[in-house]
């Protein structure tokens, strides 16, 4: 015992003494100081983090990695004379190999590109330190010349803002008081004064701040006023308001968007001005808006569309042919062989011969035709109509607009091999989608879709197949088979004329058909959809896609009397309704959903995303379906199609906060309900009518019900193995000597009716295309009716209790074209956990305790 203290002792004193060592004031040259802190101090109505931004100079990261010590640890073993010769042997060897291959042109090309591969990493070595070094961070030495230029960025930002009588000061505190715990191992005080490292703080006098007393407008073209004027109500300043360049900048936009969505082709934000003038009162500014004539004198032109040439087939160029024209609606469509639809393009083009020019519906145009997914690019260019052609109003312009497509390819095919590792098996997999452009020469775009694969899955009924459950559960291959047809038609497909009303809105109408083969050791099961989508966009974000048909068939064509009796003994002992997901459905359905989304694909915005769901199914069930419904126990194939009425209604918000370019701060929540609309009858039997059970249920389709747990969910459960509230769900295990005993299981899934969850994540750089990301997961789901496990109802004064938390690290590999995701997960507050429910005391990497991760994309 005394030699483990006495170890433990040695080791505590060397890990403090290399921590110590570790300093980054080891790295300082004489005179030097290192940055250790930046304070702004008296910022009471400025935005304090805005200023901490236009600090020219600020200290080491610390979080999540001390960076300085990660930069120290690489520089220790850097030797900069040993790369520099490196470089040159590679630069002499190079040149003799290429001087030997003189006459060999290809030769010497691929000995040119292995010289400047070798060469640029030896050069990136020497400029920036090596791998290790620039997975870290030099130390920031102190320059005082960059707090004297912080000083007047802050004094400039404050004026902007308002802040007219605003100051700004900064002193550099030497010593700096430091809180070093390590230094108790060496018998001294925690705090010491650091006289190397320098804490700047900047002091802010605000003053008052400057509002707006009067808005005046000084406009010289009375046409252009008369547009201004108009537009007051949108003005994004008010009498009242505190001063703002920032947004003094956002009005003169807006106004030039404005005029230029009325027809002044040739306006720009440089004919519009502000004056403050702080004269006119105290505290208070007399802002007024000037907008100058043109330089040439005279008024502000207004342009007309002349003519509209729409080339379908732009980049095309055959010597000695001209295009052929088609003249639709007075708009010219020009190509040299016409493969699209003049109508289904006329839809989309929202710039028309006659009408005065606008930005918006130019920019629009551009965006309808990239939404075809019919050409590579897109643009419109407008060109001045000169000479005798032009009107004789100074005032009045005419422009000739060309829409210029270049058409994608006909045909596109997708292939994508992988793996999976699950259940301790290595599944591949691959999908080959094709997609045909134009298939019925009006815009249509059909897919074609095939995948197969293997997945491991754990063998839910042991390894003997027996009526008792095995402890060491066999993972075996499983098959899944699919295949869809997707058509999507670039208009609503109704019975009557949508005009150019819905155009805007780029309306489209999708047409799916999806097959669906799984074959388990303990089942077999199929499931075909069919649906019928029309999907609209109100805004540049939002999305809505309406379904009012929905319908999927799904049948279990076999099941393993083993698994069958094991669903069984789940519902009789734990009230489960798992068995319900083999029998026979049949699911019709409308729904609808909203998706607002103002994130990029690769979530690099200070962005929102929404989306809800709404669903309803199974409404006219009555007409066609008699009850009670029969069930046969040990026959699922064999039962009637069943049709259940349920409601069904999700939601999903998620905010990304942009801390720095490769810095962000993510919240997700997400709720959902679903719920029979009525009651079931049915009777469960034997096929020979013995052993027969009346009972009256609310029942929904099981692919409806709701699911937490898994890659983008709570990660330290399985995918839809969480809950039901506090319930334990077990499973009977056989031990050595023959007995049986009860234990947790944690393979079978826990559909819900409730669902509330959410997530909070950090992301930040770790190296080059490495990004990392710290996370706490929470959630659960609940039953909405009695149930006879205890805990899984949902309960207003028990469900916050009830909430599962997990929380972990992963790491995301950037590579623009995929990211890569692993997330390791592990299980923080278990609800349904006997004893104390903070499992993280028992952490360990073992299948009950952690989770990992592999996906695609961002979880959210």
């Amino acid at each position: 015992m005394n030699k483990k203290r006495t170890g433990l002792r040695l080791g505590t004193l060397l890990l403090a003494g290399g921590l110590s060592a570790c300093s980054p004031t080891r790295l300082l040259q004489p005179g030097q100081r290192l940055l250790s802190r930046v304070k702004i101090e008296g910022a009471k109505q400025a935005d304090s983090e805005r200023m901490q931004a236009l600090v020219q100079q600020k200290p080491n990261s610390t979080f999540p990695l001390p960076k300085v010590a990660i930069y120290q640890l690489g520089r220790s073993f850097y030797n900069p004379g040993r790369i520099q010769q490196k470089l040159d042997e590679d630069r002499t060897r190079y040149d003799q190999l290429m001087k030997a291959a003189a006459t060999d042109s290809a030769e010497v090309g691929k000995l040119l590109t292995k010289r400047d591969r070798h060469t640029r990493r030896h050069q990136l070595a020497l400029d920036k330190g090596n791998a290790v070094m620039r997975l870290g961070e030099a130390p920031v030495i102190y320059d005082s010349s960059l707090t004297a230029a912080s000083v007047q960025q802050l004094g400039i930002y404050l004026k902007s803002k308002g802040f007219f009588r605003s100051s700004v000061s900064a002193t550099d505190t030497v010593p700096t008081e430091r809180f070093a715990p390590f230094r108790i191992f060496a018998l001294k005080s925690p705090f010491h004064a650091d006289s190397q490292r320098v804490t700047v703080t900047y002091r802010v006098q605000e003053g008052p701040a400057f509002h707006y007393a009067q808005l005046d407008y000084d406009i010289a073209d009375s046409a252009v006023a008369r547009r201004v004027l108009a537009s007051q109500p949108q003005s994004l300043l008010r009498v009242g308001q505190q001063y703002d360049e920032e947004i003094i900048g956002s009005e003169r936009s807006r106004l030039e968007t404005l005029l230029k969505n009325q027809g002044y082709f040739d306006f720009r934000e440089q004919y519009i001005t502000l004056e403050a003038d702080t004269s006119f009162a105290p505290t208070t500014v007399r802002l007024r808006t000037l907008i100058s004539k043109p330089a040439r004198g005279g008024q502000h032109r207004l342009y007309t569309i002349r003519n509209v040439n729409f080339i379908t087939d732009a980049g095309i160029v055959r010597f000695g042919q001209q295009r052929d024209t088609l003249v639709r609606d007075s708009v010219n469509y020009l190509a040299y062989r016409h493969r699209f639809s003049t109508r289904a393009l006329d839809r989309k083009l929202l710039v028309r011969p006659g009408q005065p020019y606008s930005l918006a519906k130019t920019q629009q145009t551009q965006r309808q035709l990239s939404s075809l997914d019919m050409f590579r690019f897109s643009t419109v260019t407008y060109r001045r109509v000169r000479g005798t052609a032009t009107l004789t109003d100074s005032t009045q312009g005419l422009l000739d607009a060309t829409v210029n497509a270049s058409p994608a390819k006909k045909f596109q095919e997708t292939t994508e091999f992988g793996g999976t590792y699950v259940a301790e098996k290595v599944g591949p997999f691959g999908n080959v989608r094709l997609k045909v452009r134009n298939v019925f020469g009006g815009a249509e775009v059909l897919e074609f879709g095939v995948r197969a694969g293997f997945e491991g899955q754990y063998n839910l009924t042991g390894l003997n197949q027996s009526d008792i459950q095995s402890s060491n559960l066999r993972s075996q291959l499983t098959t899944q088979l699919g295949a869809n047809v997707n058509l999507v038609l670039p208009r609503f497909l109704v019975p009557w004329q949508g005009g150019r009303y819905f155009a805007r809105y780029n309306p489209r109408t999708r047409i799916n058909m999806a097959y669906t083969y799984v074959r388990r050791p303990e089942y077999t099961r199929t499931n075909v959809e069919g649906t019928f989508d029309y999907l609209w966009q109100p805004s540049t974000y939002a999305q809505i896609v309406l379904t009012p048909i929905d319908v999927s068939i799904i049948r279990t064509a076999s099941i393993d009397t083993a698994f069958q009796n094991l669903l069984q003994r789940l519902r009789f002992n734990q009230g489960s309704p798992l068995y319900r997901s083999f029998d026979n459905l049949f699911v019709p359905s409308i729904s609808a959903s909203y998706l607002y989304n103002s994130n990029d694909f690769t979530q690099t915005r200070d962005a929102q995303y929404l989306r809800l769901f709404a669903e309803v199914g199974g409404l006219t069930r009555g007409l066609y379906q008699q009850e009670p419904l029969t069930t046969y126990r040990e026959d699922f194939g064999s039962n009637k199609l069943k049709i259940y009425d349920f409601g069904k209604f999700t939601a999903d918000y998620r905010r990304y906060f942009k801390f720095s370019p490769n810095t962000y701060f993510v919240y997700r929540l997400a709720g959902g309900i679903a719920t029979a609309l009525t009651s079931t009858d049915i009777i469960t039997q034997n096929k020979d009518g013995s052993n027969a059970i009346r009972e009256t249920l609310y029942l929904i389709p099981y692919d409806k019900s709701l699911f937490a747990g898994g890659s983008t969910s709570v990660r330290a459960w399985k995918p839809r193995r969480l809950g039901p509230g506090a319930y334990a769900t077990t499973r009977t295990i056989r031990n050595s000597d023959g007995t049986t005993s009860t234990v947790r299981d944690y393979n079978t899934e826990q559909p819900g009716e409730v669902l509330l969850e959410g997530n909070v994540e950090y992301r930040f750089p770790i190296y080059s295309f490495i990004k990392g990301a710290l996370f706490t997961d929470f959630g659960n789901v609940w039953t909405l009716r009695n149930d006879p496990r205890p805990g899984a109802e949902f309960k207003l004064n028990e469900f916050y209790r009830q909430f599962a938390v997990g929380s972990g690290i992963g790491f995301r590999f950037d590579f623009d074209f995929l990211i890569l995701r692993l997330d390791v997960a592990t299980k923080v507050y278990d609800p349904s956990a006997t004893g104390n429910k903070w499992v993280i005391r028992k952490f360990s990497l073992r299948e009950d305790q952690s989770a990992f991760n592999l996906g695609i994309g961002y979880p959210f």
